[in-house]
């Protein structure tokens, strides 16, 4: 949800025209290279190594981003064809009915 949630504010930025700034640690003010995938959250280096993290399942953001975008773009193909026959559905109980 996180990942999807800074790549839909991302997009919309460069929808706008507005200068995409990559975000920072608000701790350390590094730039965020790695994902916890236990905490679900994007993190700096210093962060990592650091006790909360140290014993994580860590990715490079790249590697998480691609690994995440596949499981959103499965999940929005699943909810299209549960949209489609939803629609389907409809339209049949509409020509029922009239």
């Amino acid at each position: 949800a996180r990942v999807l949630e800074v790549a839909k504010r991302l997009s919309l930025q460069a929808a706008r025209g507005e200068t995409v700034e990559e975000e920072g640690c608000e701790r350390h003010r590094e730039p965020l290279k790695v994902f916890c995938k236990d905490d679900g959250a994007f993190i700096c280096v210093i962060c990592r190594e650091s006790r909360a993290h140290r014993s994580h399942t860590m990715l490079p953001v790249r590697d998480a981003v691609q690994e995440y975008k596949g499981k959103i773009q499965a999940h929005l193909q699943a909810l299209k064809e549960d949209r489609d026959k939803l629609l389907g559905f409809r339209e049949a109980e509409m020509r029922r009915s009239w």
